[in-house]
């Protein structure tokens, strides 16, 4: 399941974003690795997925000059492919991305190495200070990197930073309480889909690991002192049903677990996908790209304030 990482070596890295104020408290920098062992059919960062460099294309950005069709040594790109690039003949020589003018073409994925990250890190010091932010990893699955993450999280922690961990909960529990929990203050903790079965069709693996890892990590959270928050993305017609809510709320009551956070659907996944030549998952596209209604938001939330979690 895990990318076998050298802790000396690089972890790929398809953004580093900093300023950020909606991936835990304060202003903090993010880290996205690339990778990740579900294929969540809304995925919000769907160029999170694979394991390996991708190429974007920005057909808005493009101004049709032809440059990297004529220079593509594999016959790769064509105008009439809905997706432009032919993945099948790519071989990511890169070529077109070097010549293109405009930046449509642009490369999904950077390897880094910890010093590398540690140097934009640090940069932001002074407005973690501020603020009581820090580092979170995110994804992909930043636990498909555990001996990089591992050595990132220790070196941060040394310079006093606040460390957060975004997660599917999907990896081996015996590495990542040895390697990883001992370096966090925070820990989000997805659950999407309660039932098994269900969770298979929509994600692509079984849940069972999932939430046997919740609940060990809830304890040791509790022991600990860590922060654990759980959170529940709502997709209409998959995750956000009145089965699958109640579900999930009745399960976080009985481990105790009060405190959760819903995500509001982001159906901005849909044009990501065809920029990395990704067909749409989903078996209604109409309702695929739209918002939920604050009122669809609302009654969602209410089903949780029904068991007393907030």
């Amino acid at each position: 399941m895990a990318i076998q990482t050298d802790p000396g070596k690089k972890a790929l890295i398809f953004e580093v974003k900093g300023n950020s104020l909606d991936d835990g408290p304060g202003i903090r920098t993010v880290i996205f690795f690339k990778g990740c062992p579900l294929n969540c059919v809304w995925c919000h960062n769907p160029e999170g997925k694979s394991k390996t460099l991708e190429i974007s294309f920005d057909k808005n950005e493009c101004i049709m000059c032809g440059t990297c069709i004529e220079i593509c040594p594999t016959g790769a790109l064509d105008r009439e492919n809905p997706f432009y690039i032919d993945r099948s003949r790519c071989t990511m020589c890169i070529k077109c991305i070097e010549k293109c003018p405009s930046g449509a073409l642009s490369l999904v994925g950077q390897h880094l190495d910890i010093d590398d990250l540690l140097a934009v890190i640090e940069k932001d010091i002074p407005f973690f200070k501020y603020s009581g932010g820090g580092v979170t990893l995110s994804g992909g699955e930043p636990t498909m990197h555990m001996d990089f993450i591992s050595l990132l999280l220790k070196r941060t922690r040394f310079l006093g930073i606040n460390t957060l961990l975004e997660t599917c909960g999907l990896f081996d529990l015996h590495s990542f309480m040895d390697k990883v929990y001992p370096w966090l203050n925070t820990i989000y903790f997805d659950i999407k889909i309660f039932d098994d079965t269900l969770h298979k069709i929509h994600c692509g693996a079984s849940n069972r690991t999932i939430l046997k890892n919740l609940e060990h990590i809830h304890c040791a959270c509790r022991k600990d002192g860590i922060e654990l928050l759980v959170r529940i993305p709502l997709i209409p017609g998959i995750t956000a049903t009145e089965d699958n809510l109640t579900s999930i709320a009745r399960y976080l009551k009985d481990l105790g677990i009060l405190d959760l956070d819903i995500l509001p659907y982001n159906p901005l996944w849909f044009d990501k996908c065809d920029k990395i030549g990704k067909s749409h998952q989903s078996a209604d596209d109409k309702t695929a790209g739209q918002w939920m209604t604050s009122e669809e938001i609302d009654h969602c939330r209410a089903i949780f304030d029904g068991f007393n979690l907030q």
